[in-house]
């Protein structure tokens, strides 16, 4: 019977008891910066010397990737006063004074030109209020590229001006049905370009970036129809297939989350049909036990600095937050309000951890910060919102949503605001990662 309740709980399939008023009174903590504002960006279409990329689509993906950011809105050309098209890069900054009376705080200027076979785009981010030039910098591609150089420039503009770059060119890992059977999809930040990356048909979940983005752990039952530990490796050393291969008789693994250093996994493994908390080596070896209650242990997530991990347990009746260190002691409960705390996703910066709390039926996302002082809805909806995971510059969060019926991925800014539908049309997709920054 425990087995079972494990396998259950482990699935996302259970519900737990019913939630205390306490959460549902709770005043809401907004979690604001008073200091944030939208800069505002005068993007003028790059000048170009070549054919192969069109400069006009190529100022689309700019913006569009600018604005994914929620760091910066673009100007209408409309509004321009100084030239809609840049007409050379020399040394002499813009001219600001034809920039600063429409409102920009940035003027993006640019050339696409060819070298060799390569095509190279070269730019420049302006700060006009100063007029001064923050940035400045050239990428060389294939014409085929110029999409992923777009996004690149972009996400180097945002870290200029705020000091952590843009997400508009990572990866986002998630399940999904949409060809029939559960399989292991990755897909451009902003929802495009999604592809499988598992095509054996067997049920998947729990989908994890390496932290250098070069493997992706998921959960299967692929093997022997029972849940076990597999890597897609897209570079690196580290084997594709099963993970923890010398596993006991009736042992299964249900998850694996990689340590920020990606030298450790943190699994939950079943022993004796109750769910606990262990940690491996990255190659499969080394495993040790890091929790032993009687009670479930699920879903763990590591501490940027990597000697914390969180996790759910229902060793007081109902799957509530906890954190320990990387050791597995000095476990400690972090959430107390509620019935049904779950799925938390630590931020890279290390100030929030996200998680689903069931409130009058449904789940909606919520922050708590890992001293356990501070506790507060990120979005809330009548239908369920489940599953949160942090984009890698901590602005951003994904997970999935029943909102619209099927269950899709979204995602929405730290304070609740820009939400984007990123999966829409058949089948299911739910439980998304977010990649690293790429390198």
């Amino acid at each position: 019977m425990k087995g079972i309740r494990a396998g259950l709980l482990l699935l996302g399939l259970v519900g737990g008891g019913p939630e205390a008023s306490a959460q549902a009174e709770r005043p809401a903590v907004i979690v604001t910066d008073p200091r944030a504002r939208a800069f505002r960006i005068a993007v003028q279409e790059f000048a170009s010397s070549q054919g192969d990329v069109d400069p006009g689509r190529f100022r689309g993906e700019l913006i569009g990737a600018l604005e994914f950011s929620s760091v910066f809105s673009s100007l209408d050309p409309a509004a321009f006063l100084g030239p809609p098209a840049t007409r050379e890069l020399g040394d002499a900054l813009p001219a600001c004074a034809d920039w600063s009376p429409i409102g920009a705080d940035v003027l993006l200027e640019g050339i696409l030109t060819h070298e060799g076979d390569s095509f190279v785009a070269e730019f420049r981010a302006t700060d006009v209020v100063r007029c001064r030039a923050v940035l400045r910098k050239r990428y060389r591609g294939s014409g085929s590229e110029a999409r992923d150089i777009a996004r690149r420039i972009a996400d180097d503009i945002v870290g200029a001006f705020t000091g952590t770059p843009g997400v508009a060119s990572t990866e986002i890992t998630f399940i999904s049905d949409r060809s029939g059977n559960p399989e292991v999809y990755v897909m451009d930040a902003d929802g495009s370009n999604a592809r499988a990356a598992t095509r054996d048909r067997a049920l998947k979940g729990f989908p994890d970036w390496a932290p250098d983005g070069s493997s992706i752990l998921y959960m299967s039952y692929q093997y022997q129809r029972a849940p076990h530990l597999f890597r897609i490796v897209r570079s690196g050393g580290l084997p594709a297939g099963r993970v923890l291969r010398n596993l006991e008789a009736g042992q299964s693994v249900y998850r694996g989350v990689y340590s920020p250093d990606g030298e450790s996994i943190a699994a939950v493994v079943t022993v004796d049909g109750v769910a606990d908390i262990f940690r491996v080596d990255a190659d499969g070896r080394n495993l040790r036990r890091l929790t032993r209650s009687p009670a479930i242990d699920v879903s763990p997530t590591w501490s940027p600095d990597g000697r914390q991990i969180a996790f759910v347990s229902d060793r007081t009746g109902s799957p509530q937050l906890y954190v320990m260190d990387a050791q597995g002691e000095r476990a400690r409960r972090l959430t107390f309000d509620g019935g049904y705390n779950a799925a938390p996703a630590w931020s890279p910066d290390g100030r929030w951890i996200a998680y689903e709390a069931r409130l009058q039926g449904q789940f909606d996302i919520w922050l708590i910060d890992p001293q356990g002082q501070v506790n507060t809805p990120v979005i809330d909806h009548p239908r369920s919102d489940e599953n949160p995971a942090w984009s890698p510059d901590s602005r951003k969060i994904a997970f999935h949503s029943t909102r619209r019926g099927n269950s899709d991925i979204y995602v929405v800014d730290l304070d609740g605001n820009n939400l984007r539908r990123l999966t829409q049309g058949r089948g299911a997709s739910k439980q998304p990662n977010w990649g690293p920054f790429p390198r």
